[in-house]
């Protein structure tokens, strides 16, 4: 069913078949196992492919949408020579990734291609996280990277920008974002510098032709692709219906090891992850426990500390250190520490202004605050 003209390159072929309207890339992968390659699959008519099970008769319409979606995604290659097509016949494909039953057919890549291959640990969790979600994605996300794994996460808002932003804090620190949408598009706006971040010191990865929406369908072959990457997935905060939940369950399905934070049980984002503890995930409390778990496949003993690490903190306030007590981990409005405390509504206002900014507390909405550090041993 190829269009008529000069034999195209073998990357070509993908880009032919990744852009004919109605395939789809299980039958994609369907036509190319039965025909042996990209190539031989074009140049069989319409009753070859039937025969294939493959029912799909292609009009005028639909041949030129194909090669202009073709031609579209090799003037996006020729833009910038970080621009790549990574196709499943490909001997740099990600061998984990290869391990999926219909694994992607082909990878748009815009960074370092050499990261693919480099051993990763995603995680993902919820678009509205806490500022202590965020914080703590961040530490896991800057210590794993700095200890030398790649950090693989989605791009959205709140857990994933966090884990991405952390591996990039670390020191020669990688991260791999796998986005729902084509390679030339951007998902969530907010993220547009991150983006080019990581592309300039990791990966960006898509699935998907050039000009591709954010499509809802997307998002579960997005997440599918993050844990088939991976050599396991850690999940901060997720609420009960939360697309980290179906990663965390892929990567279950997949062999992979999941890990899971736990939070506070007043709290809707922890729900996910105490859920998937209940179902058999690994507690974490610590970077230092995944490294544990994922040290063969460093090279590195279990006990080895990880390359970032916090400075030394000042000693503290005990009026401070009382407030925070008086806090817990849970949002906590300004009156309720004043009754917890015993302290003025001016008092503690002027305390939680330095806490903020020793970045100890967050000011949430409505007049909540939140605490973002662990705390002593004691506390």
């Amino acid at each position: 069913m190829r269009d008529a003209g000069a034999a195209a390159a073998p990357h070509e072929d993908w880009l032919q078949l990744i852009n004919t309207p109605g395939l789809g890339p299980r039958r994609l992968l369907q036509l190319v196992e039965a025909f042996g390659s990209p190539g031989n699959a074009l140049a069989a008519p319409a009753a070859e492919w039937q025969r294939a099970g493959v029912d799909l008769k292609l009009d005028t319409a639909a041949h030129k949408a194909r090669e202009a979606g073709a031609q579209a995604d090799q003037a996006w290659l020729d833009a910038d020579p970080r621009h790549t097509l990574l196709c499943l016949d490909d001997p740099d494909y990600p061998p984990l990734l290869a391990e999926l039953p219909d694994p992607p057919p082909v990878l748009y890549l815009n960074g370092a291609r050499k990261l693919l291959r480099s051993p990763q640990v995603g995680i993902v969790g919820s678009r509205e996280a806490t500022p202590q979600g965020e914080r703590l994605a961040t530490e896991f996300a800057r210590e794993l990277a700095g200890a030398g794994l790649t950090v693989t996460s989605g791009l959205a808002r709140g857990i994933d920008g966090a884990a991405h932003e952390g591996a990039l804090a670390a020191s020669g620190g990688r991260t791999i974002a796998v986005v729902a949408t084509g390679p030339d598009r951007i998902y969530p706006a907010q993220h547009r510098r991150l983006a080019h971040r990581i592309a300039d010191h990791g990966l960006v990865v898509s699935l998907w032709p050039t000009d591709t929406r954010p499509l809802a369908r997307n998002f579960p072959q997005r997440n599918r692709v993050i844990s088939g990457l991976s050599l396991a997935t850690l999940v901060v905060e997720a609420a009960l219906k939360s697309g980290s939940l179906i990663t965390a369950r892929l990567a279950a399905e997949q062999g992979r090891q999941v890990y899971a934070v736990p939070g506070s049980v007043l709290s809707s984002t922890s729900r996910g992850c105490h859920r998937l503890i209940r179902d058999g995930a690994q507690l974490v409390e610590s970077a230092e426990e995944i490294l544990d778990d994922l040290a063969d496949w460093l090279g590195v003993a279990p006990d080895a500390p990880p390359a970032a690490t916090e400075p030394a903190s000042d000693p503290q306030d005990p009026e401070q250190e009382r407030v925070l007590q008086a806090m817990g981990f849970d949002p906590v409005a300004l009156e309720t520490l004043r009754e917890r405390t015993k302290l003025t509504i001016e008092q503690l206002s002027s305390m939680l202004v330095l806490l903020e900014l020793n970045g100890r507390v967050a000011a949430l909405d409505h007049g909540r605050y939140q605490r973002l550090d662990a705390g002593s041993p004691e506390s």
